[in-house]
């Protein structure tokens, strides 16, 4: 009987569950449901420099405590991260903090970065890039072939980066910093032009877009044609806005 028993085949293994996928709704639905300023933050995309991970008019709400420290309870409720290459993050602008920037993380404290004729390497390895949308097709010196002179005017900060932080023709990333671009890479001011992102300047990140309207730059961010845009509004809603992105959520893709 032992024999026969031993003989059985042993049932196939049960798949793993999806504790990523689970995870993040678990935590959508938690914000959505108890989310306060504290926990979230409404976000709206006014330029395309994420483009086409993120259109201009894409409405977020963005997780406020997914790099906050957890807690020796806090931790078991929400899962706290530091920042990983290739998350997209919400921060505040290093040059004027009263502004919010939307990027992807490229760099983290360590890294070594560069890019060649176009091509993100890091760490001596050239990373595929999905995300990455290129508007032009020429080469520019300094944006293309970074770091080098620069052949635009950069912010002090991007200065600094540029004279203490190369080493053997990469930027390499400080401690309490990350390196951020966006991934429509040919349009976007990120740090190749101000620098590094200190890390606590970073308010969190995107975690769902809850509405996409197809509106321009100016009706988002200036408030003198507010009024213009309310009846935009009210006259388009319906074929104007992104049916398509609503309640999609906004993932990362790693690097590595």
């Amino acid at each position: 009987m032992a024999d026969e028993e031993a003989s059985q085949p042993s049932p196939p293994p049960q798949p793993a569950p999806q504790r990523g996928f689970i995870a993040e709704w678990t935590v959508t639905i938690v914000l959505l449901l108890f989310g306060t300023t504290s926990l979230v933050q409404a976000f709206v995309i006014p330029t395309g420099s994420m483009e086409d991970t993120l259109l201009i008019g894409d409405h977020l709400l963005v997780d406020k405590l997914a790099y906050s420290p957890s807690g020796p309870a806090s931790k078991y409720i929400l899962p706290y991260s530091e920042v990983k290459r290739g998350d997209i993050i919400v921060f505040r602008y290093p040059v004027d903090i009263r502004q919010t920037f939307v990027k992807r993380a490229i760099g983290v404290p360590g890294d070594r970065i560069r890019l060649a004729n176009k091509q993100l390497v890091l760490n001596g390895t050239p990373i595929d890039e999905p995300y990455v949308y290129h508007k032009t097709e020429y080469v520019d010196t300094y944006r293309d072939n970074f770091p080098s002179e620069p052949n635009v005017h950069v912010a002090e900060s991007a200065m600094d980066m540029l004279m203490n932080h190369v080493e053997n023709g990469e930027v390499v990333v400080p401690a309490g910093t990350v390196f951020a671009m966006g991934d429509n890479r040919d349009s976007s001011l990120d740090s190749r032009y101000w620098g590094f992102v200190p890390r606590e300047n970073i308010i969190g990140k995107p975690l769902i877009i809850y509405w996409s309207y197809d509106a321009p730059t100016d009706a988002l961010s200036d408030p003198s044609i507010r009024v213009t845009h309310l009846v935009d509004l009210v006259l388009h809603f319906p074929t104007k806005t992104r049916w398509k992105r609503t309640f999609q959520l906004i993932r990362g893709y790693p690097l590595k």
